[in-house]
């Protein structure tokens, strides 16, 4: 478990509200921003802190890794310079007891801060402008909870201990693509079916997928009752129609291997082995039958799937 803070400015009301936090991939001028980077670096159960005009009013519990996402629509004109894709969060937020002012802590909490990238200053207690997604050392964030009820803090600790996979802001993200699919008057009801459909792994997107992928490239299982059909380019994250049904965008994988897949925490290389994320313990990953540059099964990959393979290496796989 890892502690992080956010600085949510301008978009407090609708990531509270909405139960997630979202950050562009980039800055306006198109380079890279550590504080969009560390989006890449939380996993489920990590510890986040929300300040926002001057106080820290929740904690959240991360249930799931950043995924690609579109500027959520209820931003409205905030961020307006922001680039449209960006990383998305499922948080689930909680209400401190006590919301309580960082500056008026500074002295306690200065020596702790990060010395660089810090989410406020350690001279004035006021927020970094720059910053978004900060990490910050486990010393600070337990410094953090003791501003609250002891009572409250363990319990807050231990959902974070237990916390399962759970992307609902994701489904409601999902939910408002596949509605603007039924709603796209230039699709036949055939067509929305096929798009919806895929979503799930299921009709047209399967079949097309069968067509090229004979079984799981990990762990050798042909049987199809036992597979899912699996995106490699994300449902969410395909641009048309015909990427969320092309067949060279998907494997079948078994259930435990399409779940490290889904999530980044594995990927597969243009020379056919499996590349493992720094973020997972390899050992338990051996019990699944899943190692390390160990070769996958199959055909050698399509260049279609090598494109979109090359689109998950750069945005589901976990880097670490």
């Amino acid at each position: 478990m890892r502690y992080w803070w956010v600085n949510h400015k301008q978009t407090y009301d609708q990531e509270i509200g909405g139960g997630y936090i979202w950050s562009p991939k980039r800055r306006a001028d198109g380079h890279r921003n550590h504080f969009y980077d560390n989006m890449r670096q939380v996993l489920p159960g990590d510890i986040v802190f929300s300040y926002a005009k001057g106080l820290i009013q929740q904690i959240g519990i991360a249930t799931h890794p950043a995924v690609t996402a579109p500027k959520p629509g209820e931003f409205g004109v905030a961020g307006a310079q922001w680039h449209h894709d960006g990383w998305m969060i499922p948080v689930k937020w909680h209400a401190l007891p006590h919301a309580f002012s960082p500056k008026s802590h500074i002295r306690d909490l200065a020596p702790l801060l990060p010395e660089k990238y810090s989410p406020i200053s350690p001279e004035s207690g006021n927020g970094n402008q720059g910053a978004y997604l900060a990490g910050i050392s486990e010393e600070l964030g337990q410094r953090l909870l003791s501003y609250q009820m002891p009572a409250w803090s363990r319990d807050v600790l231990a959902l974070s201990q237990g916390m399962d996979d759970d992307d609902g802001a994701l489904r409601t993200l999902d939910d408002a693509i596949a509605q603007s699919i039924n709603n796209d008057v230039n699709l036949n009801d055939t067509e929305r079916l096929a798009q919806v459909q895929s979503r799930r792994g299921q009709g047209r997107f399967r079949l097309n997928v069968e067509e090229i992928e004979t079984g799981c490239r990990v762990s050798q299982v042909t049987d199809k009752r036992h597979l899912k059909a699996s995106h490699i380019k994300p449902w969410r994250a395909c641009e048309t129609g015909n990427e969320r049904l092309d067949g060279h965008n998907g494997f079948l994988l078994s259930p435990n291997i399409d779940h490290l897949f889904d999530h980044g925490y594995i990927t597969f290389t243009n020379n056919g082995r499996v590349k493992v994320s720094p973020v997972v313990d390899c050992t338990q990953l051996m019990f699944l039958g899943c190692v390390d540059e160990m070769p996958v099964r199959g055909a050698p990959f399509t260049e279609r799937q090598q494109e979109y393979l090359a689109y998950h290496f750069a945005n589901v796989f976990i880097p670490g």
